[in-house]
């Protein structure tokens, strides 16, 4: 495991800098390739919109934390997804590419959800607390997905479990992190993923 400065992604992430993003994760990479590693995985998800450069400049193999959520999905038999994360995650390509190639369908938050949930991602669970009416408002925003036909929701950032899980969700959550801790664990033991994982 190597976790580079989170301000350095931060900087990066505000100049809209994914050349400078793919950069840390390779030196990154670069450091646990050295170390002994066999494959690599990221579960941060926004900062894998720089993932095409990153493997093309890796040393090893990356498994994509969207694939395996739209395997999970699949296995799942989901069809449409709604997609919670950072506003750059929801702006961009990382799902709904992966998704797109499964023939799977997805909702983004509204432009005015997007910036409420980027907030609370960044102002509370990061810091170690999440409001009460934070919740509420996750909560109604997987309700609006529901309403659009979606059958499942990626919790597509690593602090959103901390609010969101099958107990006040409207929809089926897909946690990515978890999804992913589970396909390295499959992987580096040599088996695949269960369909009940």
């Amino acid at each position: 495991m190597h976790t580079p400065s989170f301000e350095r992604y931060m900087e990066c992430l505000r100049a809209n800098d994914w050349d400078g993003v793919a950069t840390i994760m390779v030196e990154s990479a670069n450091k646990l390739a050295d170390g002994g590693a066999d494959f690599l995985i990221c579960p941060d998800n926004t900062v894998h919109q720089a993932f095409n450069s990153v493997a093309s400049r890796s040393r090893l193999p990356w498994i994509h934390i969207a694939e395996v959520v739209a395997d999970e999905a699949e296995r799942r038999g989901y069809r449409r997804l709604g997609i919670l994360g950072t506003r750059w995650l929801v702006d961009g390509e990382v799902y709904p590419e992966k998704l797109r190639a499964r023939g799977l369908e997805y909702v983004r938050p509204t432009s005015a959800e997007r910036n409420e949930i980027n907030r609370i991602i960044f102002e509370e669970p990061v810091r170690g607390a999440i409001e009460r009416t934070s919740v509420d408002y996750l909560r109604g925003a997987i309700e609006r997905m529901k309403a659009a036909e979606c059958d499942a929701v990626v919790l597509g950032c690593t602090e959103l479990p901390l609010a969101i899980d099958e107990s006040n969700s409207a929809l089926p959550p897909l946690d990515s992190t978890r999804l992913l801790a589970l396909a390295a664990v499959h992987r580096a033991i040599g088996k695949t993923v269960p369909a009940s994982a």
